[in-house]
Parts: structure tokens; sequence; C-alpha cells
């Protein structure tokens, strides 16, 4: 222990007054020690926090039904891209047993968007968490353009899920057309010089690599790998514009 090793060096060079000076300065640093080893411990035990699949299925589920909501009308065709998608993904059986589920829950409790995103941000990876917005859009957009109130909800969902303005304005941008949204896919400006533009990919490409996306859950992997993809055509857009190599 230190305060032990402080007395006794506090002792050789000032006899008494030093061992009791060095026992005072010893315990404290022993303290600072034993209260950052418990906190590291509850940062770690945090951080492993996990959501496990059918949490996190009921939960996403739950999010899509907040989004189908968001403009007044229930769209058959974004409830049709839903279940095609939870079809396709975890297959006939085990989609309707969620599907269930997620009835049987919705019945007793209202969906509280904010709860939801809380009980994620705790239990998922940023990069997961981009990949649910991303799936949401793509539920806004399965019907036409997504319209202003369901992107105003999706906005509220990102902030929720702690999601910056300007990965939300570069998912945003693979489903509403605009102008220049290539540039704000690679969350750049127009302005941008080449060796930005190539650094912005570099950036965005390791950021949005499926292999970043730990989880379990198939749908997200899918949106992983499709914001890849736009990620690589933003940038092969600017390259064709700019003669890039």
């Amino acid at each position: 222990m230190i305060k032990w090793g402080a007395a006794i060096l506090g002792y050789v060079f000032l006899r008494l007054p030093g061992a009791i000076l060095g026992f005072i300065v010893g315990s404290f640093l022993d303290n600072l020690k034993t209260s950052g080893a418990s906190a590291s411990t509850v940062y770690k035990n945090y951080k492993k926090q996990t959501v496990s699949p059918a949490d996190f299925e009921l939960h996403l589920l739950s999010l899509c039904s907040i989004v189908i909501k968001a403009d007044g009308q229930v769209s058959q065709r974004e409830l049709d891209y839903v279940r095609q998608y939870f079809i396709s993904t975890y297959g006939k059986e085990k989609a309707n047993a969620i599907f269930k589920t997620f009835n049987e829950v919705i019945k007793k409790r209202e969906v509280s968007a904010e709860r939801i995103c809380t009980y994620l941000n705790q239990r998922t990876r940023h990069e997961v968490r981009l990949q649910l917005v991303h799936f949401l859009f793509g539920i806004a957009q399965s019907d036409g353009q997504p319209s202003t109130a369901e992107i105003n909800k999706l906005k509220q969902i990102a902030t929720y899920l702690r999601i910056g303005n300007y990965d939300f304005e570069s998912i945003k941008a693979m489903f509403v057309k605009d102008a220049d949204n290539a540039y704000k896919i690679l969350e750049i400006s127009k302005a941008a010089s080449d060796d930005e533009v190539k650094k912005a990919y570099r950036t965005m490409a390791k950021k949005y690599h499926p292999d970043r996306v730990v989880t379990e859950d198939e749908a997200i992997k899918k949106g992983a790998e499709e914001k890849f993809k736009q990620v690589q055509k933003a940038y092969e857009t600017i390259q064709q514009e700019r003669g890039l190599s």
C-alpha cells in the first residue's frame, strides 16, 4: 500500500514528522487509486451492456410504428415495406412472432420514442444507431418522398439517439432528393477542395463500413451495407464531376 511506503520514506528523511506526513499523503493516494479503479469498473460494466435480439427487434418495430404514424395516416405501402423487410430478414415464421409480440405490447402501453431511444443509447454503439435512422428513413420513403412530418419525426428520433446534425443530414440526403446530395452524404460543402473531398470519403467509408456495425440484427447489418454503398456512390459522383482519379 502506498501510505506505508510513503511513511517509511518520510521517516528516513524527516524522522517522525516525515513519517506522519508521508502516511497522510500516501493514504490520500491510496483512496484516489481505489476510487479510480471503482469508476473504471463501473464504466467498463456500462459499456458492456448489450440489448438482446428479441428486445432490439421489438424496439425497432416500435420505432417503425412511430414513423408510419408521423404524418397522421397509416400508409399500406409503409406497412408492407416493414413487414416484407422483417420477413426477408428473419423469415416468415420469426417475423410473424415478432409482429405478434409487438401487437400485444402496444395494447398494454403507449409507445414512447424518447424512452425507446434512451434504452437503446445505453446498449448499442453509435454506428448501430446511425443504421437505425437509415432504416427508418427507408420506411418514410417507401410510399414516395418522405413528408415534412415524417422528416421532423425522424429528426426528433435522431436527436433522442444522440445522432448529430451532420450525420442526420448525411443520411437524409440519401433519401430526399436535393441539390448537392453527394456532398451532403460526405458531410462537406461543394466548395471543398479535392483533397478535402478525398479525406471526407476516407473518413465516411471508415465510419460507415459494415464491419463497424457490431450487432446481431440482420436488418441493421443490411442497412449498414446499403449506406456504405451510398457513400461510395456519392464519392464516385463527385469524382466524375471533378475528373478526380
